[in-house]
């Protein structure tokens, strides 16, 4: 069965790595595209799902690198709108495990200032799922305009969510205020290990999918670095390993894993509605393909996902 097509919506942002400069007073920096959202929609192109995203585009030099990665990518870009205001930028620093430290210059920029005319215009027919998070979601003045959208979207497709906590830019405490609000628009609710610490501090994964679902969302997926990710549909769990991997950096993996998720199920037809016809045995198959995009995606340089011809080059994992 082929992919159904996924919406996703959010930002785009220029992430700039630091590089071995000429000069001891020099700063060399290499510019790739990313961005959660935006990652997540590259990721669902290259593995051949039908990836529409919803952007404010800005026309300066960066603006025009996203859309030329979209675009190479597969994604729909008709319904970006082209923005005058300047895009998003992230230097990072990598640690030795290949984590990344993010300073963020995001002031006014384009990402946050959606309106409602121009979410509004938006189609959602052939839509079987809607994808949002990180920062779109907290930033104002466009993050209560996307919430909106996202109540509309419900009635007309699956809505996940990856809330991405960004401290350095929105305190946790914004995130944790409106989580219960998103759990009762959401279905899907993928986030990492660091991102759990930060909303509910010295909560186990399994208490966090509790808390959860009982405030509405069905699926709980918490991705956890080398000690895979744990699924919870419904409050019935299962443990996924991760794939084993030379990680080059860990930039993007998180949302190429909800790629694979999404796009695992929609390749079953299971997206377009509330779940209803998801069991835990294609959550867990779904999580498994997620666990192998993630992979590959820390085994090159920077939220490069993989294209998918290279997911034959790594074998499924037991079961899959």
């Amino acid at each position: 069965m082929s992919p159904s097509r996924i919406t996703v919506l959010g930002e785009c942002v220029a992430d700039a790595f630091t590089e071995p400069a000429h000069a001891p007073d020099e700063l060399a920096l290499r510019v790739l595209p990313g961005g959660g959202p935006a990652n997540t929609a590259v990721a669902l192109g290259r593995l051949g799902t039908p990836a529409r995203f919803l952007a404010r585009l800005s026309g300066d030099v960066f603006g025009r690198l996203f859309r030329g990665h979209l675009e190479a990518s597969g994604v729909d870009l008709s319904y970006a709108v082209a923005a005058a205001e300047p895009s998003t930028l992230a230097v990072a620093e990598l640690d030795a495990t290949g984590q990344a430290a993010f300073s963020f210059h995001a002031q006014n920029t384009a990402d946050w200032q959606w309106t409602s005319e121009e979410l509004a215009r938006v189609d959602l027919s052939g839509t079987a799922c809607v994808h949002t998070g990180s920062l779109a979601l907290v930033r104002e003045p466009g993050g209560a305009v996307v919430e909106r959208f996202l109540e509309t979207a419900a009635g007309h497709a699956t809505v996940s969510i990856d809330p991405n906590v960004r401290p350095l830019l929105v305190d946790p405490e914004v995130y944790r205020a409106r989580l219960a609000r998103w759990c009762g628009l959401t279905d899907i609710l993928r986030l990492s290990s660091d991102d759990l610490d930060l909303l509910l501090p010295g909560v186990s994964p399994e208490g966090a999918c509790d808390t959860w679902h009982a405030a509405g969302v069905r699926l709980v997926v918490i991705t956890l670095g080398a000690d895979g990710a744990l699924a919870s549909l419904d409050g019935e769990r299962v443990r996924v390993p991760a794939v084993a991997t030379r990680v080059v950096d860990t930039v993007g993996a998180g949302d190429s894993f909800t790629a694979g998720l999404l796009h695992h199920l929609g390749t079953l037809g299971l997206l377009g509605g509330r779940l209803d016809g998801v069991g835990l045995d294609e959550v867990a198959e779904a999580c498994r393909f997620g666990a192998r995009v993630a992979a590959l995606t820390c085994s090159v340089a920077g939220p490069n996902p993989p294209w998918r011809e290279r997911l034959e080059q790594l074998a499924p994992a037991a079961g899959a």
